[in-house]
């Protein structure tokens, strides 16, 4: 299967999962218990201005018509008005998402580094001491949630040892960028100011590691595992009888096929750093959309809380997209099976 079937193939599925969520989504956030209206009018506003609110939110119309009426707005970019913030859920979007897209990308480079690193270091020194020590760590970090570990990093790092800063996006002291796109790294490249990027970068260290620590070690843990199966297979076995050097074998021919099984799970694990990143963000002070998405939550704003579940459900399906495409470019016999070869 070519390579272009087998992505429009993976999107079109996407297409229908993420259609799928939105009805789910928007079915379950109708149905929590609590009425938005009476929420945003106040707990002594007369009945009369909750109807009116409840008219103006389109909450008195049949759940389908709600649903249809939300999915022909959300294709022209409204995602509906927000009772928290008192604005459109899209402005939301585009002031939060971009502060925690940049933890996830730090996150994420965090989690492949780390768990290629000490992957390859178990399964080279496979049942001896750094391969012991590894898994210790592992058990210990995956079984730590991330909220917990960002409380101990906080306390260690910022207040023990004061090293990283405690909360926020920037120093009090750092002027934000010009705003251009609405990422800090991105504006701070753009304008120059590489002072604002370093500052940035300083404070996501201690956030990203922690919603990316459990994810790491798990994926280790599977590389590890998979370096040390593949070790007994014939064409190792072969190459170092014929004496080939040892980096050749475990970076040629060892890792490639060790790696397969991580890809996918890792795939997953960074997408859902956003998701880990709700109370993580709310422990440092952090701006980004996950600290917004417990706020929506909270205060049952529907059109906050659907585009968050929304928003995560898309960056989950673009992962899993990217994952099954490394996946098919790395072995290409998942290709074939697509085909039923």
């Amino acid at each position: 299967m070519k390579t272009s079937t087998f992505v429009l193939r993976r999107t079109a599925y996407a297409i229908l999962t993420l259609f799928g969520l939105s009805i789910l989504v928007f079915i379950i956030a109708r149905v929590l218990p609590g009425d938005p209206a009476r929420m945003a009018a106040g707990p002594r506003a007369p009945g009369w201005v909750v109807e009116q609110i409840r008219q103006q939110l389109g909450l008195n119309k049949p759940l389908y018509e709600q649903y249809f009426s939300w999915l022909f707005n959300l294709f022209h970019g409204d995602l509906g008005y927000s009772l928290y913030s008192q604005r459109n859920v899209s402005a939301d979007v585009l002031e939060f998402l971009p502060a925690s897209l940049e933890l996830v990308f730090l996150a994420a480079i965090f989690e492949v580094v780390g768990a290629f690193t000490l992957g390859i270091i178990g399964g080279s020194y496979s049942n001896k001491w750094p391969d012991t020590i590894l898994r210790i760590i592992s058990y210990v970090g995956i079984a730590i949630p991330s909220f917990v570990l960002a409380i101990v990093l906080q306390l260690v790092f910022t207040w023990y040892i004061p090293i990283f800063p405690t909360f926020g996006r920037l120093s009090t002291d750092v002027l934000s960028p010009q705003r251009i796109t609405g990422f800090i790294s991105i504006d701070s490249l753009i304008t120059g100011r590489l002072d604002a990027l370093g500052n940035l970068g300083w404070h996501l260290v201690l956030p990203a590691f922690a919603v990316c620590a459990g994810g790491m070690l798990q994926d280790a843990r599977i590389i590890r595992s998979g370096m040390v199966e593949n070790q007994s297979k014939d064409y190792i076995t072969m190459a170092v009888s014929k004496g080939m050097p040892t980096n050749l074998i475990r970076f040629r021919y060892l890792l490639k096929p060790s790696i397969i099984p991580a890809i996918t799970v890792m795939g997953m694990d960074i997408a859902s750093i956003l998701a880990n990143a709700f109370l993580v963000e709310r422990i440092f002070n952090y701006p980004g959309f996950s600290k917004y998405g417990i706020t929506v939550m909270l205060a049952k704003d529907l059109n906050g809380i659907v585009a968050v579940v929304l928003v995560v459900g898309i960056i989950f399906t673009i992962a899993n997209i990217l994952a099954d495409i490394i996946v098919g470019y790395v072995d290409p016999r998942i290709r074939l099976m697509e085909r039923g070869d």
